[in-house]
């Protein structure tokens, strides 16, 4: 069975209240005066490499795997990394990451990275990421980017990002 494509769609998902940020119901409908929230989804197949001695997936490799799912987040969204450093030398840099483990992944399980923005201004872009097995969520963290020079100083975030937010 080959890995559904990384896309960007509508998702609902349970939360407290009924209601996720961006103003998405859970049965899909729009909360009064706000868009549907995109959500960018990422399928990875969990292999024996990404598991411990237990058979459950590594807690270091859920990073990995919010980190491929941003930068397929990044590239639908139009920014080149590569080019953004080579061009303009700014990268994107995680500045601070808050997670939570909440299930196990096991070996073989498909999980999907959600990626949604939750809060951008021009200094920062802070991102809501979640794995999920099906309807159950795994892991969520909240991860704060920064755009960096090649020297490690601040700088402000490229307009082309902040302009289209998946």
């Amino acid at each position: 069975m080959s890995l559904p494509r990384a896309a960007s769609r509508p998702v609902a998902t349970p939360q407290k209240g009924g209601l996720r940020a961006g103003g998405l119901r859970v049965d899909g409908v729009p909360e009064r005066g706000k868009a549907k929230a995109m959500i960018h989804c990422f399928p990875i197949r969990i292999y024996y490499e990404d598991t411990d001695l237990a058979g459950v997936v590594y807690y270091a490799n859920y990073l990995r795997f919010i980190e491929r799912a941003r930068t397929e987040w990044a590239r639908e969204n139009g920014v080149d990394q590569v080019r953004m450093r080579e061009e303009e030398g700014l990268v994107l840099a995680v500045r601070r990451v808050e997670a939570d483990y909440l299930r196990p992944a096991r070996f073989d399980d498909l999980v999907e990275v959600r990626t949604e923005v939750e809060t951008a201004s021009v200094a920062r872009l802070v991102l809501r990421q979640e794995v999920w097995r099906e309807s159950e969520q795994l892991f969520a963290a909240r991860v704060t980017l920064a755009a960096m020079d090649g020297v490690g100083r601040a700088r402000r975030l490229p307009a082309r990002l902040l302009g289209r937010q998946v």
